[in-house]
């Protein structure tokens, strides 16, 4: 059994909180036995010697449009799933939520029933579904198609209201200017993940959809109304409401590195900040253009784009993502790391993500300069490097 048995020591470990030095962890199919003082835990099975490197709990991510060379969108199947959730795997990324950026209502109701097939068949990694649109505003379209926006509709509610008792998690990114807040209110009784996004929406709109059921703003800064002197807009409204936690594009190039520290330092409590990549069809691979509803997205000097120079998601994985908010913004490591495991966990309610001594869960070692990650205490104990 010691193939399945492993001692880490040698580097920092995060627990999903507190990021100890001089510690040790043990791993037992999966299962954390010991963490604690170096000297205090016994080694048992493979002796995993860190280097230096970061033990962690697996990423999470809110919202993943792709990886591996596909996009969800283009085939909203269980085989796309796996190959997405495989290629974030690769990338440190345990949990991922595969998001369906604004589609046909046919697309819709395929992606809905390839995550619950995924769910059902166990597909590694797959949590639940983010709907990102077609209920969003032209006005902040960004990259998505402005032929496929539109209101929400009764049997647009409905279908949405019945995914939300088939799937374990439903997030939905949506903008006040094409859902009602009775709709909201619908959705938020059902259990369903609101989320703010590509909306031009006022602040006193924004904390009146806050009230309704919206707990989430998506990419902070981005596809929506700043914060501005008499109006804060979107933005003001995320940073300023405890009820509102936010996802963060953080690359560097979404948000500049002086907006994503304001933010940090501005944002209220209970609300938190959480990372999340945007990752489209490239991550984990070489690829150097594809395609979104027909049109081709090129992949140039770290950013996804349109042939109008439109950001369309982001070439990010979140190791980067750690390296940029510890780097350039001066977040501390530990709280950068807990953006990017336990917020996202806690934000839409997927269960602890930690480790604690009875707990279950994905290990990653994180290169000590953040340039990369990689599972470990799967077979193996090595960081891909993607920096």
């Amino acid at each position: 059994m010691s193939d399945t048995i492993f001692t880490f020591r040698g580097g920092p470990i995060f627990d999903g909180d507190t990021l100890f030095e001089d510690h040790a962890l043990r791993l037992e199919d999966g299962t954390v036995t010991a963490l604690g003082p170096t000297d205090g835990v016994e080694t048992r099975g493979v002796e995993i010697d860190l280097g230096g490197d970061i033990l962690a709990p697996a990423f999470v991510d809110l919202q993943v449009n792709g990886g591996g060379g596909v996009m969800f969108n283009d085939a909203p199947t269980v085989e796309t799933l796996a190959r997405i959730a495989e290629a974030h795997r690769g990338l440190g990324t345990g949990t991922i939520l595969p998001t369906l950026i604004t589609d046909t209502p046919d697309h819709t109701r395929a992606a809905i029933s390839a995550v619950e097939q995924a769910v059902a068949e166990a597909v590694p990694g797959i949590a639940g579904l983010h709907l990102e649109g077609p209920h969003l505003s032209l006005a902040r379209k960004g990259a998505h198609d402005p032929a496929l926006i539109r209101p929400m509709e009764a049997d647009d509610l409905a279908a949405l209201l019945a995914a939300a008792r088939r799937l374990p998690l439903l997030m939905i990114t949506i903008a006040p200017e094409n859902v009602t807040l009775e709709q909201v209110r619908a959705m938020a009784e059902a259990g369903i993940l609101l989320a703010l996004g590509h909306t031009d929406a006022d602040y006193a709109t924004c904390r009146a959809y806050q009230k309704a059921g919206v707990t989430c703003v998506t990419h902070l800064f981005n596809a929506m109304r700043g914060l501005g002197n008499r109006e804060p807009g979107v933005v003001g409204a995320a940073l300023d409401s405890g009820g509102l936690s936010a996802g963060l594009i953080a690359d560097g190039i979404h948000v500049h590195p002086a907006s994503m520290r304001a933010a940090f330092a501005a944002k209220q409590a209970p609300g938190e900040i959480y990372l999340v990549t945007d990752a489209m069809a490239p991550a984990g691979t070489a690829l150097e253009s594809f395609t979104l509803n027909g049109r081709e997205i090129r992949r140039e000097g770290g950013r996804l784009t349109l042939a109008d120079g439109t950001l369309a998601g982001a070439d990010l994985d979140l190791a980067r993502a750690l390296k940029v908010l510890t780097e350039q913004v001066g977040v501390p490591l530990a709280r950068a790391l807990a953006a990017a495991t336990s917020v996202p966990a806690r934000v839409s309610g997927i269960g602890h993500v930690g480790f604690r001594v009875g707990a279950r869960g994905l290990a990653i070692r994180l290169a000590s300069d953040l340039s990369g990650a990689g599972l470990v205490g799967c077979g193996g104990g090595g960081v891909r490097r993607t920096g």
